[in-house]
């Protein structure tokens, strides 16, 4: 507990400065690292977490905060795609195909973080998730000496979004002890070059 405690706290604190809900105060970066979820819920409705974060990516776009966006997320079974499922609502939306890039390896947001460094080349980034999830990963970034900043997208009420802000209390408590130890994602791989 006073490790949940302690992580929550340090999480939050260290990274408020880096996180925006305006998007005209959003800092430029070339590129926009969209972290992943699925587009249903096992019930087989809408994920609010998947329509806020593209709705947040089309806005960034749209504002010329971003000329690119790179999608890490889960592909490791058949049949489940996030990064395919948010590309196809991206071009839907209208961003064009050859500004998005496709990360199929971000199995975890420690993964999708690590990865636009050492895959995609990228130590300057703007993170588009839910407020939560950008305190996160924009820490995990400053601790590898990463210049990210995060675009916060809507948050679902407190009713559909219970489950996943307490698993998010025990996802903080995993990422200290994964960067004290000295994580490293599950697949690196060839370079992308991001034009």
């Amino acid at each position: 507990m006073i490790l949940m405690l302690y992580a929550n706290s340090c999480i939050e604190r260290s990274t408020k400065p880096y996180i925006y809900s305006n998007v005209h105060d959003v800092p430029y970066n070339s590129v926009g690292l969209l972290l992943g979820t699925n587009k249903l819920l096992r019930s087989g409705k809408p994920n609010q977490y998947f329509a806020y974060r593209i709705a947040a990516t089309v806005e960034l776009y749209k504002a010329g905060k971003v000329s690119n966006i790179v999608i890490s997320g889960d592909n490791s079974t058949k049949g489940y795609n996030e990064p395919q499922d948010m590309k196809e609502a991206l071009l839907a939306a209208g961003i064009p195909c050859e500004r998005i890039y496709l990360d199929f390896a971000g199995f975890r947001t420690f993964d999708s973080v690590v990865r636009m460094n050492k895959i995609f080349g990228q130590s300057s980034f703007t993170i588009i998730s839910q407020q939560f999830h950008n305190q996160r990963a924009i820490y995990i970034a400053k601790f590898f000496g990463l210049n990210a900043s995060g675009y916060s997208a809507k948050d679902v009420d407190a009713y559909n979004g219970f489950k996943t802000q307490l698993r998010e209390k025990f996802a903080r408590v995993k990422v200290m002890l994964d960067l004290y130890f000295g994580k490293e994602p599950k697949f690196l791989g060839e370079r992308i070059p991001i034009r």
